[in-house]
């Protein structure tokens, strides 16, 4: 949690914004929907959010992603959000279409290039959470996470 949390003051202290419950967009105040199976899903938590200076139309957030045990997302994309995902706690597999899925433990990362379709994240463990800081950059005001249509 240390680097989440210093992630969060040293932005602050270059004039960024952190989110609170009250300022924060829709989309940033989306948490994950109740799967059709009985395994828990993922929460996410804004710690972050500003436009890029640099980058005209895009957005810098950042979010804590809290799996509870045995914890599963939904299939989903990021739309044309480019993702980096550092894993604070636990053990999470992930995989992308058309890809292997993969073990990441706590101290690993990946990225999701825009586009992606991600189709499996999940806490391997049945008894102990797994947290990552994901970290957006996304079109202003696109939503960061949209679950596939149920069938």
């Amino acid at each position: 949690m240390r680097i989440a949390t210093g992630l969060l003051a040293a932005a602050t202290l270059n004039g960024a914004t952190a989110c609170s419950a009250s300022d924060q967009p829709a989309h940033a105040k989306a948490q994950a929907t109740v799967a059709a199976s009985t395994r828990p899903v993922e929460t996410f938590t804004p710690l972050l959010q500003q436009a890029l200076p640099n980058a005209k139309g895009k957005t810098f957030t950042s979010a804590i992603v809290a799996f509870p045990p045995n914890a599963s997302a939904l299939p989903h994309r990021h739309g044309q959000a480019f993702v980096y995902a550092y894993v604070l706690e636990g053990t999470v597999r992930s995989r992308l279409d058309g890809k292997p899925a993969t073990t990441y433990h706590q101290g690993e990362n990946w990225v999701e290039q825009p586009g992606a379709h991600h189709v499996l994240t999940e806490n391997t463990s049945r008894t102990r959470p797994a947290k990552l800081l994901v970290v957006f950059v996304s079109d202003t005001g696109a939503k960061l996470k949209v679950d596939d249509p149920k069938s």
